[in-house]
């Protein structure tokens, strides 16, 4: 039996409130109670929900540790030269040098006019491009990897050469390589460092900061009826394996992020619940990357909408994660994305203004 903590009673403000309400990992969301889960067998069996107010009269060490994970605040990203402060929600942009992807797939004419696009995301707000050259849509191929550092490598090379913060979205070691060779400065890998054997000495010769994204099966497969016992336990003690293996491996627990793999080997219920209990995964104490932009999951709840019609579901989608806590969204749609951050942040700093 194990217990694990979900932060929610979410307050605007924690002004009049001393001792009442916890900050959220050092960002702008403040909490009043905790929904304390237990755990036997994979399967939540009880929850209970506990004021802030007293808590850590209830803690033993082992929820001691999980209450300061959840609280602790996350150390901004060293991206190269860029900086990306984690103590409020950023845009990471998708951009897909693919033939295949989703959604965008074959979008570009050359990497010259993906490059452009890039330091347009940049400029339209996005704090991080993620460059990936093989799509990992459900019922996709594997690509060989000559031909994706052949699709990435110049456009990584133009975006950090013009001062970009540049992210790598690849499953494989000599990808990785190449991309970091190129100006790439983050890895974004949805296999969470389990497809290629290197990868995960590769990601810590480097020193650079990784996303380990959950999975469930590959993605020639993966949408083939997956299955849970408890998809909100078991997404979080799998990325909690994958933590213990990547320090195992010499990787800092500061340069890890975590992403509960939105839409990889999930069905539309799956992705439902891992949203609504999306900050529960604080307690891994690393930053959270959400990936639901665009995703099958808004299609499937408004009449089938194509990719290219869910912009809607996918603010919708952004802002339930930022308001959990999530520190970065990878997102298609950028300038909207951007601007919907924005309000929210509108609301926040209001909030957290002290009234005269």
């Amino acid at each position: 039996m194990r217990r694990l903590l979900r932060p929610t009673g979410f307050v605007d403000s924690p002004f009049g409130h001393d001792g009442k309400v916890a900050r959220l990992a050092g960002g702008l969301n403040w909490f009043a109670s905790v929904e304390v889960l237990t755990v036997e067998d994979g399967r939540r069996v009880a929850a209970e929900l506990v004021p802030v107010e007293g808590i850590e009269h209830r803690f033993d060490d082992d929820l001691a540790a999980r209450w300061t994970a959840l609280t602790a605040p996350r150390a901004p990203l060293q991206l190269g030269e860029r900086t990306i402060r984690l103590d409020q929600p950023q845009v990471m942009a998708i951009l897909n040098a693919t033939p295949d992807s989703f959604s965008d797939g074959g979008q570009f004419a050359d990497s010259s006019a993906a490059a452009e696009a890039g330091a347009r995301l940049a400029g339209e707000g996005a704090a991080i491009i993620d460059v990936g050259g093989e799509s990992t849509r459900p019922g996709a191929s594997i690509v060989w990897e000559g031909d994706e550092i052949e699709r990435v490598e110049p456009i990584i090379r133009q975006l950090a050469g013009g001062g970009a913060a540049v992210s790598i979205d690849t499953r494989k070691a000599t990808v990785m390589e190449a991309a970091l060779g190129s100006g790439a400065r983050l890895i974004n890998d949805v296999s969470a460092l389990t497809f290629d054997p290197r990868a995960i000495d590769v990601v810590a010769a480097s020193g650079v900061p990784v996303v380990l994204m959950h999975h469930q099966g590959a993605p020639e497969s993966m949408q083939d009826n997956p299955r849970y016992v408890d998809v909100l336990v078991d997404v979080y003690e799998w990325l909690e394996d994958r933590i213990a293996a990547a320090e195992d491996a010499g990787i800092k627990r500061s340069q890890i992020l975590v992403d509960p793999g939105f839409g990889f080997g999930k069905s539309v219920a799956h992705n439902l619940e891992l949203m609504n209990g999306l900050a529960l995964f604080h307690g891994l104490g690393c930053p959270i990357v959400l990936g639901a932009s665009r995703k099958r999951t808004i299609g499937a709840l408004s009449n089938e909408a194509p990719a290219d019609s869910r912009l809607g579901g996918s603010l919708a989608f952004a802002l339930k994660a930022v308001e959990q806590g999530a520190q970065l969204v990878r997102v298609h749609d950028v300038p909207e994305t951007v601007q919907a951050l924005k309000i929210w942040r509108g609301l926040r700093d209001q909030a957290l203004t002290p009234r005269p």
